[in-house]
């Protein structure tokens, strides 16, 4: 008899090890999660609905009546034109894995045209990209075209960032050429340095959440060289020119400001506690950046204005994307109130005392607030939010080291390349619209069309 109770105690045992077995293989087994790719699949609409017709609203508004169609075909053409090459070769080139030398900066061309990636392969990436790790033995939660979709979006609304600088004076086709161009040379090692497992600057340690680095430095960079090279626009006398809607200006920033909880709050690739908290401190970065910019319109023009508060509430935005899966909601506070502070100095000061037409204030809200952000994540992060990861408020200087050579790093190189290649496109093609173009207006002269008619 005891040798019977011995023999079944020995098959529940068998039989519940194995039931643990494949308990664990059935946790650490990769699968699709539902609620996470429900919710990506939300955040790239979401993103998506932040260029076309966030920005295309915003920045229409801000231009003059003459020139408002030819800002929103940039949007939408840039949304047309840069999905198609991130599916040819972009997304390959940011995020696949080189070689030697050039496997720190750039990717290879095994993704091009998305060869070899079906509708049943996970993402290899996981947690929030900026911390990602393409190291084939851990994959994601979300389908990896749900991915590359995510990471579409991001790549179609930088260059579209940078129409702000050189509104109502480019060219339509040379505009397209450099934009395309732009987002091969600049955009895409720029990705990869940052958000690919393998890049220099994820391998350095540089905390980027959602494009701080990747978006608002290269674009804002881009968009102060692009307005010098190109010079003033031909009646423009050193101060903003009147917008010419300012409801489409706060309905594009109701936009912009909605659609940036998909940008940040998607950025952690999963449906979870970090979403949340990227979720809530993006709200209230903007909301603070808001607040201070009226107070600052009020105390300097005596009238708090409405496109001052959507300008604040924009710079509120784009100084958390980098800290958003980083810092918690004092951080928040504190980087609205900074970013405010500082974008509103050079934007009413700075441009001013230089004279440098940045027409939309591409760069003095989103290259400024860019910086602000990518330097602040490092001396804000806080353990509290990612145990992981700290800034030097908390004891950690080389965070604080790490985010100043990655700032150093996208300026330098997107500065250089964007010199390069809009000097490479007035040659070759021109960008400059003419004079009489510039005084018609780029919609009648470039599209053959106007945004208001008068009927008698």
């Amino acid at each position: 008899m005891k040798k019977y109770i011995v023999s079944l105690w020995a098959m529940i045992a068998l039989f519940s090890s194995t039931a643990v077995a494949q308990g664990a293989t059935d946790v650490i087994v990769p699968k699709v999660d539902s609620g996470d790719t429900a919710w990506l699949i939300v955040a790239t609409a979401l993103v998506m609905l932040m260029t076309i017709p966030g920005l295309a609203l915003f920045y229409g508004g801000l231009v003059r009546r003459k020139n408002v169609l030819n800002v929103l075909m940039q949007c939408i053409i840039i949304t047309a034109v840069i999905s198609i090459e991130w599916v040819v070769c972009g997304y390959s080139l940011s995020f696949g894995s080189s070689k030697g030398f050039l496997a720190p900066f750039i990717g290879n061309f095994d993704w091009a045209f998305l060869k070899g990636i079906s509708m049943s392969d996970l993402s290899p990436y996981f947690i929030s990209h900026s911390q990602a790790t393409a190291d084939g033995g851990t994959i994601g939660t979300i389908p990896h075209m749900v991915f590359i979709m995510f990471q579409c979006m991001f790549a179609v609304i930088t260059p579209a960032l940078i129409i702000g600088a050189f509104s109502e004076r480019i060219n339509f086709k040379g505009f397209l050429i450099f934009t395309l161009l732009w987002a091969l040379f600049v955009y895409n090692p720029v990705a990869h340095w940052v958000w690919s497992g393998d890049g220099w600057l994820f391998k350095l340690g540089a905390l980027d959440f959602a494009g701080g680095t990747v978006v608002h430095i290269n674009a804002g960079i881009a968009a102060i060289v692009t307005a010098l090279m190109l010079g003033k626009r031909r009646d423009y006398k050193g101060h903003a020119l009147p917008p010419h809607n300012i409801p489409h200006v706060f309905i594009g920033a109701a936009l912009l400001w909605f659609g940036w909880f998909g940008f940040n709050a998607g950025s952690g690739l999963a449906a979870d506690g970090l979403a949340a908290s990227a979720f809530l401190v993006t709200h209230l970065s903007a909301a603070t950046a808001a607040l201070v910019w009226a107070l600052l319109d009020w105390f300097h023009g005596k009238k708090p204005t409405v496109v001052g508060v959507c300008t604040g509430a924009v710079g509120g935005l784009v100084a958390i994307t980098p800290a958003a899966g980083f810092v918690d909601v004092t951080g928040a506070i504190v980087i609205g109130v900074v970013v405010s502070l500082v974008c509103f100095f050079m934007v009413a000061f700075v441009k001013v005392k230089l004279g440098y037409d940045d027409a939309l204030d591409a760069f003095g809200v989103h290259g400024i607030g860019g910086i602000i952000g990518a330097i602040l994540t490092g001396v804000l992060a806080t353990p509290v939010v990612q145990s992981a990861y700290s800034g030097a408020l908390y004891g950690n200087m080389h965070q604080l080291w790490v985010q100043l050579i990655a700032v150093f790093a996208s300026i330098v190189y997107s500065g250089i390349g964007t010199v390069i290649l809009f000097w490479i496109t007035e040659k070759v093609i021109g960008v400059r619209a003419t004079d009489k173009e510039e005084a018609v207006g780029l919609d009648e002269t470039q599209h053959g069309e106007t945004a208001y008619t008068n009927f008698d």
